[in-house]
């Protein structure tokens, strides 16, 4: 039988003429000193919440330097600002400038995936930046509206209220989600809750997105195709029989040749900024040139009389005070909060993963709980100045990163530029073609769909991948609220399948050595005669507690009616590997000592191998170790197998 010992071989030798070194005196499992019952609570709680010891600066220091670092760590612009020189402005008015050309175009579009006026996009790019450019950690972030957060806030509002029917209700409750999604995004800050975000897996987030983009540049056939009547739905089934129903008498050839002529120069530039580093500026500036020629084209050619949809009227001045339009009771209130929390979370998890990313190229760390209260704190105060939810922009980082930006000041820059333009450039946007903001779009949003990574998810975990799958699908197909509650959904589900039924191995001893592994990822491993040494890879709880006594007695099942086919010993004794056992409740204590009981009935001794100090503690309060037997729970496994036979012991 392959990887089993003979019964007169000797393990610890592997039937070899030179034995290993003996081993050494065997050491006794230490058990830890009794805890204070508050003590433990507080160091649970502490590496639950505060893992990072956020208080750790201010030890041993006097009260004006605990000011200081407390008003520091409340807005960082204090400590970077320190050190602030021309050589860093230099990078971050060039990036300023560079992500201004390419937010512009792109707000103008985004409020339109959200149902909204082209000036609420310009608006979200002018008060929220400011806020983050105080309170946040990150200094490539780009702040302002994105593709994926105004869709899902559209969707949400849409469902709600009918915006071309209710316009002014529907911008209320647009601003109350807004509200709420930074109360939601502070509070998860403030409470030190970020790991909530966590829970949404790296494959479904795979998925989201890319069933999002999917579905974004299918929106966008409306002004593309210059369709009028188009759709509310959002799935690919409605958006496409909306496209091709209007195919004979709905689509207006100016604008189609308008977009296609315009989404062609832009995937060009793309193109070339992949090629070379150097030209990044290029695909950045590519969306403005893009508004600048087209509208100048519909201007001189009065296309618009022709058929092709324009912005029109765009109002100048800056951002009102909207604080009296949010909804603070009502009807609409429960709903503002519902949408918040939901598009908040959805906004969060963009601007975290981007900020991490960033930081990780360029050496340097990011506070998550901190870019929850700075990213809430921007979206209240955006709420308050007719914004809606502004998050970080993967594309405008990418641009804020590779045109050299040095600290938050970049996103100044970018909301000074934008100012400008609602104070004197905005009536030069009434002739800027739907067709070109559907193309500046459609470019944008074409880098979310991530076959790469989904080829690599497939390559390395199946049930990632279905749940990739799952919130794709769930997306295109149904909506893109159902996609991010099929998300969140299989990686909950995932997460409860991997606690309920963990990993077991039956392990083996590498030949001349005194290591035991998984037979399976080493077939050169031996198993000892009469002896079954089983790992159980998780802790011990209510939850699988069953699942793992059931599933050792299985492997004592096969393992039995192997042996006895080959005419081998029976096995005597189970020895369990505890190393990755970090922890065990009650029930996972009731689940072993009915194993014990099961195991006694049949003249089988159970042995522990290496539990940890927190089992091993728990075990002796349970009264459960002086039930087994302290001569039965070993340091190592090997340890084990030397006591479970005398032999053995003796030819050593």
């Amino acid at each position: 039988m392959s990887g089993r010992a003979h019964p007169d071989v000797n393990p610890v030798t592997d039937g070899g003429d030179i034995p290993i070194k003996s081993l050494p005196h065997r050491h006794k499992v230490g058990v830890p000193p009794k805890q204070n019952t508050f003590h433990d609570f507080m160091y649970t709680f502490k590496e639950t919440f505060f893992h990072d010891d956020p208080l750790r600066h201010f030890k041993d220091q006097p009260n004006s330097k605990k000011f200081m670092l407390g008003l520091q760590s409340v807005f960082p612009v204090f400590d970077w600002g320190r050190n602030y020189n021309l050589k860093k402005f230099r990078g971050d008015l060039i990036a300023g400038l560079t992500i201004a050309s390419l937010c512009i175009p792109q707000d103008i579009g985004y409020a339109k995936l959200a149902n909204l006026d082209p000036k609420y996009g310009l608006y979200s790019s002018f008060v929220p930046p400011l806020v983050y450019a105080c309170m946040g950690s990150s200094r490539d972030i780009a702040i302002g509206p994105v593709a994926v957060v105004s869709l899902l806030l559209g969707t949400l509002l849409r469902a709600e209220i009918d915006p071309s029917k209710n316009p002014d209700e529907y911008l209320r409750l647009a601003f109350t989600a807004t509200f709420f999604a930074g109360i939601t995004e502070a509070a998860l800050g403030f409470f030190r809750l970020g790991f909530l975000i966590d829970f949404l897996s790296h494959a479904a987030v795979v998925g989201f997105m890319g069933g999002a983009a999917i579905t974004i540049a299918l929106q966008q056939l409306k002004g593309f195709l210059g369709i009028k009547k188009f759709t509310k739905k959002t799935d690919i089934v409605a958006v496409l029989d909306s496209v091709f129903s209007a195919a004979h008498h709905g689509w207006n050839w100016q604008t189609i040749l308008i977009g296609a002529s315009f989404l062609t120069f832009l995937l060009t530039s793309k193109f070339i900024g992949k090629k070379s580093k150097k030209l990044f500026w290029i695909p950045a500036i590519a969306p403005l040139i893009s508004v600048i020629i087209s509208t100048f084209f519909v201007y001189i050619t009065r296309a618009d009389k022709q058929g092709v949809q324009i912005v029109k009227h765009l109002d100048k001045g800056i951002n009102p005070s909207s604080f009296h339009q949010i909804y603070f009771s009502g009807h609409y209130l429960a709903k503002g909060i519902r949408i918040g929390v939901v598009a908040g979370m959805v906004a969060l998890t963009e601007a975290v993963a981007i900020g991490r990313t960033f930081a990780a190229m360029k050496d340097y760390q990011i506070d998550g709980n901190k870019e929850m209260v700075a990213l809430g704190v921007m979206n209240v105060v955006g709420s308050m100045s007719s914004c809606y939810i502004a998050t970080g922009s993967f594309s405008r980082s990418a641009v804020n990163f590779m045109a050299g930006c040095q600290t938050a000041v970049s996103n100044i820059i970018m909301s000074i530029v934008v100012l400008l333009t609602l104070l004197f450039l905005t009536p030069l946007f009434k002739y800027t073609p739907n067709a070109i903001l559907a193309a500046i779009i459609i470019n944008a949003v074409i880098p979310l769909i991530d076959i790469q990574a989904a080829i690599l998810i497939f390559k390395v975990d199946k049930l990632d991948f279905v749940a990739c799958m799952g919130a794709f699908f769930g997306v295109i197909f149904v909506s893109v609220e159902i996609g991010l509650l099929i998300a969140v959904s299989i990686s909950f589900a995932k997460i409860l399948l991997q606690v309920t039924r963990p990993r077991t191995a039956v392990l083996g001893n590498i030949p001349r050595t005194s290591v035991y592994r998984n037979i399976q990822q080493y077939p050169e491993a031996t198993m000892v005669p009469g002896v079954l040494t089983i790992r159980v890879d998780s802790a011990i709880y209510f939850s699988n507690s069953n699942y793992v006594r059931e599933r050792i007695q299985r492997w004592l099942l096969e393992e039995e009616e192997k042996v006895k086919a080959a005419s081998l010993p029976r096995i005597q004794f189970l020895i369990i590997e505890m190393s990755p056992v970090t922890d065990i409740d009650t029930s996972g204590i009731h689940a072993l000592e009915d194993l014990y009981k099961s195991l006694q009935k049949r003249d089988i001794q159970l042995i522990l191998a290496n539990p940890g100090p927190l089992v091993i503690g728990k075990l002796h309060l349970s009264h459960f170790a002086d039930m087994l037997g302290q001569d039965n729970i070993f340091l190592t496994v090997a340890d084990a197998v030397e006591s479970c036979s005398p032999k053995l012991s003796d030819e050593v």
